[in-house]
């Protein structure tokens, strides 16, 4: 059975938002009657990142998604709400006005979104993104997010 289908032979039978606006999922039905579903999501400006070893890239939203759920997946209970830290951290990259960031910028994009999202997540992902090296790092980050849930 070919399980290929063309999105010109289909028609819509019912779309909807998904992730916070970001994104649309369209319902569909191929001419053979077989349903599948397609999303589709706005096409952003390529944003050139700068590495901390002065290399440039394009920013890869699926490099960063990887990055996240391999470093902080299991802290969270699926897939969407990952998708939602790398969205919501992708979103301020984009409000930076600037075509040009640097790999220190989306990682703190990724802990403004952590820090309230998943504690747990955060202090994980801060301690490889800082490159923690003892104990104390670990302490100073756990102090900080106590004085921040006291104020």
């Amino acid at each position: 059975m070919d399980h290929k289908f063309r999105i010109g032979d289909s028609k819509v039978l019912e779309s909807r938002e998904a992730m916070d606006g970001t994104m649309i999922r369209r319902r569909r039905e191929a001419a053979d009657g077989r349903r599948f579903t397609t999303y589709e999501r706005i096409e952003m400006p390529p944003l050139t990142v700068t590495k901390r070893s002065g290399n440039k890239e394009i920013y890869d939203r699926d490099k960063l998604l990887l990055a996240v759920k391999r470093s902080v997946g299991k802290f969270f209970n699926s897939e969407l709400e990952i998708e939602d830290v790398v969205t919501r951290a992708s979103d301020k990259l984009y409000s930076l006005g600037t075509d040009q960031i640097t790999s220190k910028q989306i990682g703190e994009a990724v802990l403004d979104v952590l820090v309230d999202t998943n504690e747990v997540a955060y202090v994980r992902f801060a301690s490889v993104f800082r490159e923690f090296k003892t104990l104390e790092d670990f302490e100073n980050i756990l102090k900080e997010q106590k004085k921040k849930k006291c104020a």
